[in-house]
């Protein structure tokens, strides 16, 4: 599924004057929003595992959730590769294995398709690429993954976010060619702080409020601050669509639109949640130069196609 793709530089330089979603500004703008420019669905002329109605609930909810995804054996084998990952001394206080705010324990693990020959499986499942491929319209590469985990009682919550506007403004990805795809690996019920969502957010833009500080990455992945749709914004969306928390048994399947706001609780129960993210983004999209940051974040966050990722020296 390999295409050819043109350099990071030759690609800045098609994009450096085309910044079609503006955000993180000085000012607010008159309107809460915009629309989005782009189709959600591209694919629907490919084969591939989802069916029409499953398209259609996507393109209109901005994401799908899919139960039994995973059979027993499979689940058993990744929780199995979870805790010893989450085990490992030496991913302990490196740049990838982001901790919780008054802990140190895991809250998450990136680059896991790169640390762990089963997590690259199952980012390169075609169970996985295909539906990814019917939704952006091509083919893609992962862009981003990771663990999440958060522990029984201690893990804490994230805000309300758009992940393009934060992939468009500190990673430089263009336009709305992406999906993420969520493995639940614990059982998610309302207690133990599920991913919410709002249906139906993805077709609109919210411009957030704020420059972005170098190095931001730092802070924004145990608490976003920058990058936040603004408390109005939120409440008239909310007012108008809603807000939906995708629970069930362990093994379904999360898939959500890039632009789909989300967040979620504290967990305040015993029962840890974990999940495996991988973000699968159109090849021709691949990132340029931020659209609202001075460089890029570290590559452990937003991989090129076909980049062979190792952790770096001296990250302890």
């Amino acid at each position: 599924m390999s295409v050819q793709t043109a350099s990071p530089k030759t690609r800045s330089a098609t994009w450096t004057k085309q910044d079609r979603y503006p955000t993180r500004l000085r000012q607010p703008q008159d309107a809460l929003w915009q629309q989005r420019q782009e189709d959600v669905v591209k694919g629907r002329h490919l084969n591939g595992p989802l069916n029409g109605e499953q398209l259609d609930r996507f393109e209109r909810d901005g994401f799908l959730f899919e139960p039994n995804f995973l059979d027993q054996a499979e689940l058993d084998a990744l929780r199995a590769e979870l805790a010893a990952m989450l085990d490992r001394d030496d991913f302990r206080d490196r740049d990838f294995s982001i901790t919780e705010p008054q802990s140190h324990e895991i809250r998450s693990l990136f680059a896991v398709h790169h640390l762990s020959r089963r997590f690259a499986e199952l980012a390169e499942d075609e169970r996985m690429v295909g539906r990814a491929r019917q939704i952006v319209g091509g083919d893609v590469y992962v862009h981003q993954s990771r663990i999440n985990y958060k522990p029984g009682f201690h893990g804490k919550g994230f805000n309300w976010h758009s992940d393009f506007e934060t992939w468009h403004a500190e990673d430089g990805m263009p336009e709305m060619h992406a999906v993420s795809a969520s493995i639940v690996l614990t059982d998610n019920h309302h207690f133990n702080g599920p991913l919410m969502l709002i249906p139906g957010s993805h077709k609109v833009f919210v411009h957030c409020l704020g420059e972005t500080p170098d190095d931001n990455h730092k802070q924004s992945l145990k608490q976003q601050e920058l990058g936040v749709p603004s408390n109005d914004a939120l409440r008239e969306l909310i007012k108008a669509r809603g807000i939906e928390a995708p629970t069930g048994a362990a093994g379904g399947l999360l898939l959500f639109d890039c632009n789909t706001l989300h967040g979620s609780n504290a967990n305040m129960s015993p029962d840890p949640r974990s999940n495996a993210f991988f973000v699968y983004n159109r090849r021709d999209n691949a990132c340029v130069q931020p659209f609202g940051a001075r460089k890029q974040r570290p590559s452990f966050l937003a991989h090129q196609p076909d980049e062979v990722w190792t952790p770096p020296q001296g990250t302890h």
